[in-house]
This record gives structure tokens, sequence and C-alpha cells, in this order.
């Protein structure tokens, strides 16, 4: 066939030599199409054949995979189960009540290119910005949010709200510092704390602490009230009528974090988000994430106070989750895997805690992380408006 097919080129292309020169452009064009589509109808059963071999083996590996990732997840699920039991009775928590293993890894062939598929990636699911929270707050709540003068007119705000609560200098100065990279301003969002053209956001984390917008509903369903009585007395009647409006949607549904989540990302939850770039109600709302911590382990009977990275391991993995890592004993922190305070999806894109992956390691690098961040001058003015607080 091959052997029939350049006889006939060779014929073609004599026969076009012989025409006039752009008859003769024009017929040595059709040739190379042709032959080309000859090429490709020739190439294409082979290539497909390949892509389905290198894909049955793929599926195979990662079946296999998922089956010892399921189990072991599994497991992970029921020892966290087991240890919220005992604890809730007064039982003492043992080694063995912590998988002690590491996740098992996919170290099979990667999923090979479908040739039939279009070229071009995907589009990526939008994340909105800081601009659409503006946006959804002006339209479902008529709200526009009170910037600060300045950056520093903020972190003093911050600064006092903090002090207020209780929190320490030093949790407050060094969780901002680890969270919005040491000199993140008060609208900061993840992914766009630098300046870059690839820039983009990865999710709704934002501020000084970095809230989702899933933190900001539950904040208001669950403490919406005390946001209220610190506006008393601020000539806010506005802004306390818009933040009852909001607190009547955010408890519109259980209080739940996935029905939170739901709400979150409907045009209202986007329009709430916005009040953590008010300067009256944002620092109240990014204070109070870490206050609710606090007061969670006081009332689990941790006595001292938390370090500000004990304080974000909280933050990182969920009250429970961070009381159990900053209890257990040294030794054992040298010994348990990150993967126990994780469920398996927010612990496969979370490289830090993958990288750092026992206990005693993630803490040791959230700490260095913290003193390298604290040098830079965002830290350092929110350092010195507390030194400077009345």
């Amino acid at each position: 066939m091959r052997l029939h097919w350049f006889r006939g080129g060779r014929s073609c292309l004599l026969a076009a030599l012989l025409l006039s020169p752009a008859a003769a452009i024009a017929a040595d064009s059709a040739v190379i199409r042709a032959t080309t589509a000859v090429i490709v109808a020739q190439a294409a059963p082979a290539s497909m054949a390949e892509y389905q071999y290198l894909l049955a083996q793929y599926l195979a590996a990662r079946q296999r995979f998922e089956a010892e990732a399921d189990a072991y997840w599994s497991v992970v699920a029921d020892k966290r189960r087991l240890r919220v039991g005992k604890r809730r009775g007064g039982q003492d928590v043992l080694l063995a009540d912590y998988v002690l293993t590491q996740p098992p890894r996919y170290s099979g062939p990667p999923p090979p290119i479908d040739p039939s598929a279009p070229s071009e990636e995907p589009p990526r699911k939008y994340v909105p910005v800081v601009a659409d929270f503006l946006r959804a707050a002006a339209q479902e709540f008529k709200f526009v949010p009170q910037p600060p003068r300045s950056e520093m007119d903020y972190k003093r705000a911050y600064a006092k709200a903090a002090a207020a609560a209780g929190l320490t200098r030093e949790q407050a100065v060094r969780i901002y510092a680890f969270e919005s990279g040491g000199n993140g301003k008060y609208d900061v969002q993840a992914g766009l704390e630098y300046p870059r053209p690839d820039a983009r956001a990865i999710s709704t984390a934002l501020g000084y602490n970095q809230l989702l917008s899933t933190n900001s509903v539950e904040l208001l369903a669950e403490k919406g009230h005390q946001f209220i009585a610190a506006l008393q007395g601020k000539a806010a009647e506005r802004k306390i009528a818009v933040l009852k409006s909001m607190i009547a949607f955010s408890r519109s549904v259980p209080d739940t974090w996935n029905d939170h989540d739901r709400l979150a990302n409907t045009e209202k939850g986007l329009g709430i988000h916005a009040l953590n770039l008010d300067v009256d109600i944002g620092p109240l709302l990014q204070t109070q994430k870490l206050l609710d911590s606090v007061v969670f382990a006081r009332k689990q009977g941790y006595g001292r106070a938390l370090s500000a990275a004990e304080l974000e391991m909280m933050n990182l993995t969920g009250d429970g989750n961070g009381i159990d890592m900053i209890t257990m004993p040294q030794p054992w922190r040298e010994r348990v895997p990150t993967s126990n305070f994780f469920r398996q999806g927010g612990y496969e894109r979370n490289p830090i805690a993958i990288r750092n992956n026992v206990v005693a390691k993630l803490i040791a690098a959230t700490d260095a992380k913290m003193d390298e961040e604290i040098r830079l001058q965002g830290a350092k003015d929110l350092a010195s408006v507390f030194s400077s607080r009345p």
C-alpha cells in the first residue's frame, strides 16, 4: 500500500511541473495535503492503539493505588473518631490510637495523552477576587465596606481588636506574618500576594489571617451578635442594619461547615466576605477566628498560653485536630504522621504537610517560616502598633 501511494505521489508531482507556475503551486499544495491526510490516517490507528494500551496500564495501576489509599484513609478516619470519643469520655489517648505509617503515594505510570483530545487545556475554575466581593456586597446588601485611611490605620484597628480579645502580640504578629507573607495588606488574597503577571487567586482566603468566605459566613452565624455589640455607640446604624441582614442569611441553614460553605459560594455569601475589608468589622472577623481556637484550647484543659505555631496548627487543621497535635508528648510528635489530622483531599493539596510529614517537623517548619517572615516591614509595623497601643 505504501509503495503504491509513493508511485502515485511522484506521478502527481511530475504532472504539476508541466502546468503553469500558479497551477503547479496549487497542485503541489493539494498533493502535500493529500499525502499528509494519508499519513495521519495511517498513523492514527497505531497511535490510538498505543494510547488504549497505556490507558489500560494506567487505570490498572491507579485502581490498585486507590484501593490502598482508601483503606489507609479509612483507618485514619476511624482512629480520629476513636480519639475524639476517648477525650470526651476522659480516657487517655495512646500512641496506638494514631496511624504510624505514611500514606501511600502513587508510583505507577502517568496518565497517557489522548491523541484524539483537543490540544488546548480546559479553562481553570474561576476563583472570586476582591472586586467580586465588593460587587456582591453592593448588589446584594447595598453595602460598601469602609476602607482604612491607610494600612497602618487597619493595623491599629486589628491590634486593638486582638488585644481586647486577649491575644498576645507574639500570637497576632507571627500568625499575620505566616498567613499573609509578612508584608500582606488588609486586602491580600491567597495567590495574589505578589504582583506577578501570571498571578491568580487560588482560594477566597483573605486578609491578615486569610479567612475563607466560608469562615466569614460561619463567624456571622455563630458570633454575629458580638459584632453588632462592638459597633454600638460608633454611629454605625447603617452598618448594623446591613450586618443584621447578613447574619439572618448566615443563619438560614444549619450550623455546619458544609451548609455554610454552600452559602459562601452564593452572591450573598461573597458579599458577606467583603466585611473583611471594612475597617470596623474586618479586624473583628479576623481576630475572632483565632480567639475561637484559644477558647477551645482552654475548654480542653490546655492551661498555658498557646505559642503562635501551636495556634497556627489549630488554624490550619481545625480546632479538634490542632489540640490533638499540640497536646501529644514530644516523643510522639517525632513519630506521628501529619496525615492523621487531615482528610485525604486536604492532605494531598497541602505540600507543606506532605513535605513535613510528622507533627514535630510541621510545627518546626511553621516556626521557622514565622521567624523568617516577621523580619518584613508589614510584621514590624503590626508589632509596633501593639507596642504603642494605649
